[in-house]
């Protein structure tokens, strides 16, 4: 895994799909797993379901002075408002990650690489919607190298709560393997 000077992301949806789990999973798959760098600011309404709900990740080999994402090298968009708000941040060179179920993208330009998955479709076949996020977890790590797959894994199952580790690492593994299957490593 190389993250170069730093990789930015940011993890957009709406309260409830696990956006602020999901991205502390990624910063500590890079910070506490493989001993690199990471801060994580969240950001989310009053409303506790329903509402926006964005999370950014600033992931380094070095020391991190500015903890804030300024233009992200990944957009991760479960919800159409949260495409909507951050895709012009997005750098030239940056990846689009959606929730191919939820969000249309077909105002973003053809030429930007994305990545679709039916992430809450899958977290269904396993009958617990309530691990879309993990799902998604295991996606990111599959597009995104930089994260580092056996990390990402890792940190799911040191994060989620006792007794649902099995459930969670299905979940992670689905969207692994659904982005193996479906895309070349970007």
């Amino acid at each position: 895994m190389d993250l170069g000077s730093s990789f930015e992301v940011r993890i957009a949806g709406f309260g409830g799909q696990g956006v602020i789990l999901a991205a502390m999973i990624l910063g500590r798959a890079v910070s506490i797993v493989q001993n690199k760098h990471a801060t994580l600011v969240q950001s989310f309404g009053p409303e506790a379901r329903g509402g926006a709900c964005s999370a950014q990740l600033v992931l380094s080999e070095e020391k991190i002075l500015y903890p804030y994402v300024r233009s992200p090298d990944l957009l991760v968009a479960m919800s159409q408002e949260g495409l909507g708000t951050y895709i012009g941040s997005l750098k030239p060179s940056g990846r689009l990650i959606y929730e191919s179920d939820l969000v249309d993208i077909s105002s973003v330009p053809s030429d930007m690489p994305r990545f679709g998955v039916p992430a809450t479709a899958l977290a269904e076949s396993l009958r617990r919607r309530i691990v879309t996020n993990i799902v998604m977890v295991g996606f990111i790590a599959w597009v995104a190298d930089e994260i580092g797959g056996d990390a990402a894994r890792k940190a799911v199952l040191q994060s989620v709560p006792k007794g649902t580790e099995q459930l969670n690492g299905r979940a992670f593994d689905l969207g692994f393997d659904y982005g193996r299957e479906h895309f070349a490593r970007a």
